[in-house]
């Protein structure tokens, strides 16, 4: 059983948080996903984060489990960053290498493109979500293709490519342990290395027993791995094509890189005579002697451990069969002229960032609504759809760890802060929330009005009922106490103590 498998189903606090009468149901029936799969491109309504996020800390079973699995991950990263003396000489090279990539990225793209046509390698270019779905239906209707399958993409997840292929009659089956249970569950991936890891064992047999007829109430998950690979292997051997995604994607040598834990994109593009790769545009570097230096990055940041059990190198066609390749915009190259925010397109989707983010280890992935969750979610989905993901910049406490954690230096934090500048100009805030800052503004604006009002607040808050303080637009007091007002302000202090001392040591 592998690292990403035994992060996927076992849980480290097991003894004491799978027992009792509410870890016997079912995760979904306590908590679901703020909106339905598919909704992240059909539906315009703001996403309530805090609301879902809710739902998910009231199954408290589970907020228990998420939050220690994703520290340990965090833990298992900070060990292997401390064994290699050279770490922060790689990340600042990671960082220079993307941003060099980035500013060049027409070039690389088009020598990409020469050098893996020349071996053998047909290129498609999409402009959006929709366009990269309609290749790939054309490419498999071309074969009379009715089965692919699948390893784990989130640039697929990006054009809800599983919905368009249902509706188009193709059956699509994930090969990621983590995905096929979320597939099977009727769930998005609530991480983007660990697909299912708000899922307790229990919710992953009682999926299966509904699924695949496994024992409902064995939960051992080298049962539950074994169960799953005797359900799909004759799925994967009958399908007609296989899609992976793409990690890396070298553009001298024409080649891209796949890594796993399990091996299945391997299955993916070997198994079937025709492989398909759907990758975004923003993951192109330059040549082999760069891959090495995220390739030493990538596993010890997403899961602590010093590389991925397999690191496939995909350069052409085996004989007699194809391989496809889509490079794929939807929006990417808005998101790389906008002055801010297009270093969140050096992202390798590690999840370092998810896993020390006390929002996201609380909140759990699917509270997000969106395809990437976490702090590189607050600083992406926004460039997809500001209106619907305007709330997102704001669920995070701003302590800088992701920037901390992330191996290419992206100002994930900094971001976050110009997100919620950007969306206040543009009135993409909450009729409350505009209220509430244009009084702040107003009395932050006027050191007259702003020293003014402090006794007035302080003497509110000591005398006011409780029903007045704690209500609707009091946030903060939903879930923690009010601290206790100090008895006098800094200034007051200063005043009293400090003012003439200061005075007579200048004259």
């Amino acid at each position: 059983m592998t690292a990403e498998l035994h992060e996927e189903l076992t849980d480290p606090h097991a003894d004491q948080l799978d027992h009792g009468a509410a870890s016997s149901r079912p995760l979904k029936s306590r908590i679901s996903e703020p909106q339905p799969r598919g909704a992240k491109i059909h539906g315009n309504r703001p996403v309530d984060q805090s609301e879902a996020a809710n739902r998910f800390m009231a199954a408290t079973e589970h907020e228990a489990m998420h939050d220690a699995r994703l520290w340990d991950l965090r833990q298992k990263r900070d060990k292997e960053m401390h064994g290699i003396e050279e770490w922060e000489e790689l990340r600042n090279l990671a960082s220079g290498i993307k941003e060099h990539t980035l500013s060049k990225l027409d070039y690389y793209l088009e020598l990409f493109e020469k050098n893996a046509t020349a071996n053998g390698i047909k290129i498609h270019w999409a402009k959006d979500g929709a366009e990269h779905n309609a290749i790939v239906l054309e490419i498999l209707r071309s074969k009379g293709v009715e089965r692919l399958i699948k390893s784990k993409s989130m640039l697929t997840e990006e054009c809800g490519f599983r919905e368009f292929m249902a509706e188009n009659n193709v059956e699509v089956i994930e090969t990621d342990l983590g995905e096929r249970i979320q597939q099977l569950d009727d769930e998005a991936p609530s991480h983007v290395v660990v697909p299912a890891v708000h899922k307790l064992r229990t919710d992953v047999a009682s999926v299966f027993a509904k699924t695949i007829g496994s024992d409902p109430d064995n939960a051992d998950a080298h049962y539950l791995t074994e169960c799953q690979r005797e359900a799909t292997r004759p799925l994967i051997l009958s399908a007609q094509a296989g899609m992976t995604g793409g990690n890396f994607v070298v553009a001298e040598t024409g080649t891209f890189v796949v890594c796993t834990n399990e091996g299945n994109a391997d299955l993916s593009a070997n198994t079937p005579p025709l492989h398909i790769a759907s990758i975004g545009i923003e993951k192109l570097i330059p040549g082999l002697d760069d891959l090495a230096v995220f390739v030493r990055l990538l596993s010890r940041s997403a899961l602590g451990s010093p590389i991925t059990q397999y690191t496939s190198h995909f350069r052409g066609p085996r004989k007699g069969s194809e391989m496809h390749v889509v490079l794929v915009d939807n929006g990417r190259s808005a998101r790389l002229g906008m002055e801010k925010f297009w270093p969140g397109l050096k992202c390798i989707r590690c999840g370092a960032c998810m896993n020390t983010c006390p929002v996201f280890r609380r909140s759990g992935g699917l509270s997000y609504g969106a395809t990437y969750a976490g702090p590189i979610g607050l600083i992406i989905d926004p460039t997809f759809n500001v209106h619907k993901y305007r709330n997102l910049p704001y669920s995070s406490t701003m302590n800088g760890s992701c920037t901390n954690v992330c191996p290419v230096k992206i100002n994930i934090h900094e971001q976050i802060a110009d997100w919620r500048k950007t969306l206040a100009g543009e009135g993409e805030i909450s009729p409350v929330k505009k209220v509430m800052m244009k009084a702040a503004g107003e009395v932050l604006a006027s050191p007259v009005v702003y020293r003014a009002s402090l006794p007035l607040g302080r003497s509110a808050l000591r005398h006011l009922p409780h029903f007045m303080l704690y209500n609707k637009l009091n946030t903060w007091g939903r879930k923690r106490d009010i601290p206790e007002t100090p008895k006098q302000t800094f200034n007051e202090w200063y005043r009293k103590n400090r003012k003439q001392q200061d005075e007579g040591k200048k004259s």
